[in-house]
């Protein structure tokens, strides 16, 4: 059970509801721990363009269909 009692971001929410662990995240994406963290788990919270391209690089080589828009509007 993820997420329990915690605030997630949609970014959270994806990685929860595909069973994907935040450590996979940061190793693979090489973003550090707490920045994945923070962007699972606070709304208000952006990353920069090269940590986002980071992030949606590691996501697509399990789904390739993922935008950014699907977690951040920026």
């Amino acid at each position: 059970m993820f997420g329990l009692g915690k605030k997630r971001t949609k970014l959270g929410k994806y990685l929860d509801r595909r069973g994907m662990k935040q450590e996979w995240l940061s190793s693979t994406s090489k973003v550090n721990r707490d920045t994945i963290g923070q962007l699972c788990s606070n709304d208000e919270k952006l990353p920069t363009m090269r940590t986002a391209k980071k992030i949606l690089d590691a996501i697509r080589k399990v789904d390739p269909t993922v935008k950014q828009t699907d977690f951040w509007e920026m």
